[in-house]
């Protein structure tokens, strides 16, 4: 047995997925080596590790070098206020949801949020209204908030205190966040945007606008997924001048007091590289995105999604086409699509045999994430993999998503955290109140939250996805948790 199993297990790792088309952005390091200043960092990047001494400043009482870096940041992404987080977006999307809402109040939330989201919402005593997702059929994904549905329940829920939407997706594709800022201005409601995807947006005219020149009142983006910064760093910003004492307030509170330096270096050079190199760099990235993504569309079987294929999304869902539900996609990263009964779980596999990571798969998608600082001949390593891959071993009866109304909430999620619970067959559950969150892995995006009625649609469709083999978070041995 290893003495070493975490540090030999991340080194084997390594050796056997030398290409990188996932999080982090820096891919393998190569963010910093690309000019003197990163050089500099990652050759002394141990002596970095320090704390609080005279000299170097205070992450809860800046007056000097973290105080001008962090103001270096709020001018450069356009903010009232930024800040550097060493504790990742999930602290973010906490402080967001503390310094906007008080215990109590009502808030619109898209199903598709992160899961500190929804956590956020418990940990606050929120009252949540969840906004419905579109599923594309082509994608057979979730791909947007649906616009038709936001604008009935905003309408019918204008007590509401604010909006917490994703922007993008997972698949990179962006919901139409400027007219859901404009309707939730008419309203006096608050837009928090979780943008962990794009903290890159914005740089370059090909990429979709940025949420906080939208006029989002906070914004949180991980440096870490598309940035050349390190692992668990991330950015808060907020817009609304009045947010910013509250917003003060709970950074320190979840917030480590022991920050880490290497963490906040890495944060401060990733926005000095996007803002002295990200519009030239990102451009040529697009341009190598588009070349390799018309090669690998020859490939049979399987092609890339790009933005001529929102307006069929859109088309899809018959919305007014002057109201799109998908606004702009992330041409920065990849979906490889494959046809109908050729699985994207076991593409990813193939892919990861060659040598190849990716972000993350589903029954019928790959996800990749691209940064300036991939290769050309990883792209080719890609295209060729791709080329040469027998699409009949990729053969696999396909799991549909399926398309589902919300479910009753019964009671809010934080009151039912408290009930006691109980385990009951599937099948003894209908009626009952679910005590747990039952989410498939993919995509993610919860069927049933705690505190909601689960009625005979829920179980026939969390059944489809057991039947069919799908990772499902809250459902073990075919039984789920009520409330007692």
């Amino acid at each position: 047995m290893s003495e070493l199993p975490l540090l030999n297990g991340v080194l084997k790792y390594i050796k056997e997925n030398n290409i990188s088309f996932c999080m982090p952005g820096h891919k393998n390091g190569r963010g910093f080596y690309n000019t003197s200043i990163g050089r500099k960092f990652a050759d002394n990047i141990l002596k970095f590790d320090i704390t609080e001494i005279e000299g170097v400043d205070n992450l809860h009482n800046q007056k000097g070098i973290i105080l001008d870096a962090s103001e270096r940041l709020r001018d450069f992404y356009g903010s009232k206020k930024s800040y550097f987080l060493v504790n990742g977006s999930t602290s973010g999307n906490m402080i967001m949801l503390f310094s906007s809402f008080n215990e109590g109040d009502k808030i619109l939330v898209g199903r598709s949020c992160h899961s500190s989201i929804f956590n956020g919402i418990i940990m606050r005593k929120l009252k949540p209204v969840y906004l419905k997702n579109i599923i594309s059929k082509r994608l057979n994904a979730p791909v947007s908030i649906d616009l038709e549905h936001f604008l009935q329940i905003i309408k019918k829920n204008k007590d509401a205190k604010g909006i917490v939407v994703t922007y993008p997706n997972y698949y990179g594709l962006c919901s139409n966040l400027k007219l859901i800022i404009e309707e939730a201005k008419k309203y006096n409601m608050k837009v928090l945007v979780d943008c962990a995807h794009g903290a890159h947006f914005g740089i370059h005219p090909d990429l979709p606008k940025s949420a906080v020149k939208l006029g989002a009142d906070m914004v949180v983006t991980s440096a870490h997924k598309t940035l050349c910064s390190l692992t668990q760093s991330a950015y808060l910003h907020v817009n609304n001048e009045d947010d910013i004492d509250r917003a003060d307030f709970y950074f320190d509170v979840f917030s480590s007091t022991s920050p880490s330096y290497i963490a906040l270096c890495s944060m401060d050079y990733a926005r000095f590289y996007l803002e002295e190199y990200g519009c030239r760099d990102y451009g040529k990235l697009i341009k190598r995105n588009q070349y390799y993504g018309e090669k690998i569309n020859s490939v049979s079987g399987l092609s890339i999604i790009g933005r001529e294929d929102i307006a069929s999304f859109n088309r899809e869902h018959s919305m007014d086409a002057n109201l799109p539900d998908i606004w702009d996609m992330d041409t920065t990263r990849y979906v490889i699509n494959l046809e109908k009964n050729f699985d994207g779980n076991l593409l990813l596999k193939y892919l990861r045999k060659c040598g190849i990571q990716c972000e993350m798969s589903d029954s019928s998608n790959v996800i990749l994430i691209f940064s300036p600082f991939n290769r050309k001949e990883e792209y080719d390593a890609l295209y060729n993999a791709l080329k040469n891959c027998n699409l009949d071993k990729l053969k696999h009866k396909c799991l549909d998503i399926v398309e589902y109304d919300i479910p009753e909430a019964k009671m809010l999620p934080w009151e039912a955290l408290r009930r006691e619970k109980q385990g009951v067959s599937l099948g003894d559950s209908v009626g009952k109140i679910s005590g747990v969150n039952v989410i498939p892995y993919p995509p993610g995006v919860p069927i049933l939250l705690m505190g909601e009625l689960i009625d005979r649609n829920i179980v026939e469709i969390i059944s489809y996805y057991v039947e069919n083999g799908a990772d499902l978070i809250g459902i073990k041995d075919n039984e789920i948790k009520i409330i007692k």
